[in-house]
């Protein structure tokens, strides 16, 4: 009960403070979009699993990616030069556009399915990994205004990658140290599992 009062808490404040960013503005975010297409697609549907969708994300979320890329929060070389040029209203903007796209639909690898929900749903009690759902809700479409990512639909690879990444610290970027406190329980078992039913999710 504490823990899930501290979620509930988390995602209040971080909530809370994600009313700093105005919404952008959709059709001008389409316009500037064209250098993202390369990577993500003109929609934001990537093809490649290297690369993570865009499209349908929630646009709080798109847009702290974008700015943590440029201030160095977030670290990765191809975006951080990406964005280098962009202007506040540039990024709120892409990610308006983005966000107004609907993600294509993805296929949960069924030898993973009940593993993948089972963690999804109600974590692992033995070892402290909290329900995924807690915050990217029931069905995987985060919470905009946490700024949660939606995971449903989103590249199984990439979300794989992204759990790693928080495990082994090479990824900070997260409010409150919390996914690097959910992901440093994970087993590579768990983390398949959970990439692979989200990307299932619709």
């Amino acid at each position: 009960m504490n823990k899930l009062f501290l979620i509930a808490a988390t995602s209040a404040l971080i909530g809370s403070a994600s009313l700093a960013w105005a919404a952008g503005d959709a059709a001008a975010g389409q316009a500037k979009s064209a250098m993202c297409a390369a990577c993500h697609s003109a929609d934001g549907n990537s093809v490649s699993p290297d690369f993570p969708k865009l499209a349908g994300q929630n646009a709080g979320y798109l847009y702290k990616q974008l700015t943590d890329f440029k201030s160095g929060a977030r670290v990765n070389a191809t975006m951080s030069g990406m964005v280098a040029p962009l202007s506040d209203q540039d990024m709120q903007d892409l990610a308006a556009y983005f966000s107004s796209q609907q993600m294509s639909k993805g296929e949960t690898d069924p030898a993973l399915a009940n593993a993948g929900q089972a963690v999804f749903r109600g974590g692992n009690l033995e070892t402290g990994v909290a329900a995924c759902m807690a915050c990217h809700g029931v069905t995987g479409k985060g919470n905009e205004g946490a700024k949660f990512p939606a995971l449903a639909g989103q590249h199984a690879k990439y979300v794989e990658l992204q759990l790693m990444t928080f495990r082994s610290v090479s990824r900070t970027n997260d409010p409150g140290m919390m996914m690097r406190n959910v992901a440093a329980k994970m087993s590579d078992a768990e983390i398949k599992a959970v990439a692979s039913y989200v990307q299932g999710l619709q």
